[in-house]
Order: structure tokens, then C-alpha cells, then sequence
């Protein structure tokens, strides 16, 4: 159930049971002659409301709201029921904690409602519509480092998306954190522990639909698609950035994002496996710098295979994609960890042309100097940021060969670079200041901007379209060292 009232983040029979309980609650206190209807018709739309979203799912944001109705019916309906209609009413004194507590419970859901909302994806602007597939790829030559057996070898799973052709407007909405209901709730309950919070918060996250059209015939025009590679963050998934990859899509690239297993919060293999993130901070600030750099590495290698393995999908005759993947145009890009991994990837791999970091701190070696252009967004520096980040990343850009930009967002926070906003509460230091829809556009229209210029040679500096959305930092490489 995704259809809300906009700006209420309830749909209809909700907002309807929230009406009905509140009436319920007043009929106490309103003139005799009132009461009877109210409470009446109250009780009416409460049940039926209830029948309701029995049948469609209760949210578990309506549960106080049901309960708060559910404790004032008697006391509403009670003396409709007497004979003597005319008796008095228990003193205001002994009634009003009762009500306070009712009221308490009806307003709970609706604040509920507000701080967790089901996910509303913002209408990609580009003029394809998008379609979605997920694969899953083993890498023969590669051991999986994560475990004992020596016969284990590394496997990723990649969702892509790409252009797609015009779908009928009923057709079904892909899933967001997975291809099947069981694989969204898997991988909700594990971001929920994850970040040490009960798992019901993100019922709705587990239950809600994107933009993207699963498997939808590849769009007709458009020539071939610009690729762009996506890393999560640590404890991640491969859909945080959604809304993101969809807009970077309807504007003609393919984006594959990747779930990395042991890393990301929980992967669902073809085989019904599911991987839990095994990594882990120890609490040592340089033991944990050593780890986060090996399993940058990982990250990085699994960016590298996903480009090998598209690579060989673009000159398979039998797929949908063959033939319209521009793996000579590529970006590396990625969240928190997944920036360092996009980094190293692009240290490693001359095939990848351009870099995307958001908010990521540059673990692992400074060598080699990067050849290809980056563009940086973070947060504003608080003093609560590591002393490390700033000079970390401007010693990487002003290390590389290419000109390279770091775009300072005003109102993000580090969850502002995700879908995080979306269906978070808006509590400035979790999800930034940007608004729900806002920071995804934002994130998306800043590195389109850069893409474009990078991958597609658009005419003009990025650099003043970067500008509009934050304050502007460029590095540019100067052969002579000055």
C-alpha cells in the first residue's frame, strides 16, 4: 500500500481511521444532543476503516491509531446504550485522563506515519523510461577471502538500470530492496540491525515500489549507453541509491550497482543463500584503517570484474543489452566506503574514465596518481567530522593528473547521498536538511552535470553547473608542479 495523501504520508482509509478515532475521542465531550450521531457515524467509519486495511495491511504507524479507537468506543458508546440516556456523565475530572491518553495514542500515527513514510520515488526526468534486471556473477579467478573453502570463489550480485522503451502505464512497478517480497524484507531487517533499530521501521522501505519497470524491453533510440559502476556504502545495499540510478537512466546511461557479499547488509544469492555483512570495526582507529583498506580492495576488484563481465554481456548476441553498452565511456562511483572503492578502482583499471565519490573517505594506498576526472561531494566539514577526511580526499584529487571537483553541499548529511531521505526521519543530522525529494535530485542533478561533461563531452564548464548546488572546490593538474 503505497498510495498516500500528499504531504500526510497516510492514504486514504488511514487518514480516515485517524478522523474517525478523533471523533470517537471528542463525542465524550461534546453537547448531548450531539453525541449521539457522532458517535454513531464515528464508530462506523472507524470499523470500516479498520475492515479496510485489514484487508490491504495494517501499517504498524496505524496501530496506536486503532488502539486509541478502540479504547474510546465503549466509553462513546456506553451511554448511547443505557436506558436512561439522560444520566450523568463521569466528572470531567476523571474523564480527562483518559482522553489525554486516547489523543496521545490517535496522534501517535499520524507523527508515525510522517517520520517513516513509505518511499515515494521522485518521476525520473530524462526522456527514456527505465527498466531493471539483476544478475549474478562468479568470478572463476578469484578466491572468496571471506571464507575457508578453498573452492569458493568470489560472486557478486549486480542490479542494472538502463533505458528502457515506453511501457504500458499500468505496468508493475519493480521492487525497491528486492526482486522478491521475501528478498526485500530480508534485506530490510538487516539495515535495520544494521543501524540498531527494530526492524519493523523499515516495513515500509521492505514494501515499496520504484519507477523502473522490471525487465522492460531496451529502448529502441539513444545509441549506446554510457556505463556507469556503483559500491554502497559498508552495511549497505545495492538499491540505496535508487532514485539516483533511475534518473541517471531515463537520461541515457546504464548504472550497475553492485552488492558486495560479506560487506553489504545481506545478499540473496540465486541459490536462496543469504549472506550476511560479516565486516566490522574493531574500535582501533589504525586496525580499523588497515581493514576498511583490504576490504576497499575487495570492493574495488568485485568494480573491475562487473566491467569485465559487462564487457562480455555487450558482445553477447542473445542478450537485450548486446550491442548498446559504450563500455569505452565508464564511471566508477560510489557511497561512503563505496567512494573509496570507486577511487581505488579507477587507480587500477585505465578502462574506467571518470569517478563519482559521495562522502567517501579515501581509504587504501594514494599510489597511483589518478589519471581520470573526479568529482567529491561531502557534507559541510562540523567539528564533529574526522580531522582525517578533508585532507585524505584533497590530497587524492590534487594528487591526480585530470581536473578534478569537490562540490560541498550546504544541509546534507552523509545519508543525504542515498534514498535514506526518502523514508527516514527528516532529522537534519541523519538525513540532512534538503528535503525528501530534494537531496536525491540534488545528488543526481550534480552528478549528471559532471557525467555528462566527462563521458559524453558536453559543451560548457561543469564547473558552473556544479556551482548551483553547493560551494565549488576545482583541482586542476598543473604539468610544471605549480
Amino acid at each position: 500500500m503505497t498510495e498516500t495523501i500528499t504531504g500526510l504520508s497516510m492514504s486514504p482509509p488511514e487518514f480516515l481511521a485517524v478522523l474517525a478515532a478523533l471523533a470517537l475521542v471528542a463525542a465524550r465531550w461534546l453537547p448531548a444532543a450531539a453525541r449521539p450521531g457522532v458517535t454513531v457515524a464515528a464508530g462506523a467509519v472507524s470499523v470500516l476503516s479498520a475492515a479496510v486495511l485489514g484487508v490491504v495491511g495494517v501499517r504498524w504507524q496505524l496501530l496506536p491509531v486503532l488502539a486509541g479507537a478502540a479504547l474510546a468506543l465503549p466509553f462513546a458508546l456506553v451511554p448511547l446504550l443505557r436506558r436512561e440516556r439522560r444520566s450523568r456523565r463521569a466528572p470531567w475530572w476523571l474523564a480527562l485522563p483518559g482522553t489525554a491518553a486516547c489523543l496521545g495514542l490517535v496522534a501517535a500515527g499520524p507523527v508515525a506515519a510522517w517520520a517513516f513514510p513509505v518511499p515515494v520515488f521522485p518521476a525520473p526526468s530524462g526522456p527514456f523510461a527505465v527498466g531493471t534486471r539483476v544478475v549474478q556473477w562468479t568470478d572463476p579467478d578469484r578466491p572468496e577471502t571471506f571464507t575457508a573453502d578453498p573452492d569458493d570463489r568470489r560472486t557478486v550480485v549486480v542490479q542494472l538500470w538502463y533505458p528502457a522503451g515506453r511501457t504500458p502505464a499500468g505496468a508493475p512497478r519493480a521492487p525497491y530492496l528486492g526482486r522478491t517480497e521475501r528478498e526485500a524484507r530480508t534485506v530490510a531487517g538487516a539495515l535495520a540491525d544494521g543501524a540498531g533499530l527494530p526492524g519493523f521501521l523499515f516495513d515500509d522501505a521492505a514494501r515499496a515500489r520504484t519507477r523502473a519497470v522490471a525487465d522492460a524491453p531496451v529502448a529502441d533510440g539513444g545509441g549506446r549507453f554510457p556505463v556507469v559502476l556503483f559500491s554502497p556504502g559498508s552495511g549497505g545495499a545495492r538499491t540505496q541509491n535508487t532514485a539516483w540510478a533511475e534518473e541517471l537512466a531515463s537520461r541515457g546511461y546504464l548504472v550497475a550497482a553492485l552488492d558486495h557479499p560479506y560487506d553489504s547488509a545481506a545478499v540473496v544469492l540465486d541459490d536462496g543463500r543469504t549472506v550476511r555483512a560479516a565486516t566490522a570495526s574493531t574500535g582501533d582507529r589504525d586496525a580499523d584503517e588497515r581493514l576498511a583498506a583490504d576490504w576497499t580492495a575487495i570492493r574495488a576488484a568485485d568494480l573491475r570484474f562487473a566491467l569485465t563481465r559487462l564487457e562480455g554481456l555487450d558482445r553477447d548476441g542473445t542478450d537485450p543489452l548486446a550491442g548498446r553498452l559504450d563500455t569505452g565511456r565508464v564511471a566508477a562511483a560510489g557511497h561512503s566506503m563505496g567512494g573509496a572503492a570507486a577511487l581505488q578502482a579507477a587507480r587500477q583499471d585505465a578502462r574506467i574514465t571518470a569517478v563519482i565519490d559521495l562522502d567517501g573517505y579515501p581509504h587504501g594506498p594514494a599510489a597511483p596518481d589518478l589519471h581520470q576526472p573526479v568529482l567529491a561531494l561531502t557534507q559541510a566539514v562540523t567539528p564533529d567530522t574526522d580531522p582525517r577526511y578533508l585532507p585524505r580526499l584533497t590530497e587524492a584529487l590534487a594528487a591526480g593528473t585530470a581536473t578534478s571537483y569537490r562540490l560541498t553541499v550546504p544541509g546534507a548529511a552523509h545519508l543525504s547521498f542515498t534514498d535514506a531521505p526518502l523514508y527516514l526521519p527528516p532529522v537534519p543530522s541523519l538525513t540532512g536538511s534538503l528535503g525528501r525529494a530534494g537531496a536525491p535530485r540534488l545528488v543526481a542533478a550534480a552528478t549528471l552535470a559532471f557525467l555528462d561533461a566527462t563521458l559524453r563531452s558536453a559543451p560548457g564548464d561543469p564547473a558552473g553547473a556544479l556551482a548551483a548546488h553547493g560551494s565549488l572546490t576545482v583541482t586542476t593538474h598543473r604539468p610544471d608542479g605549480g
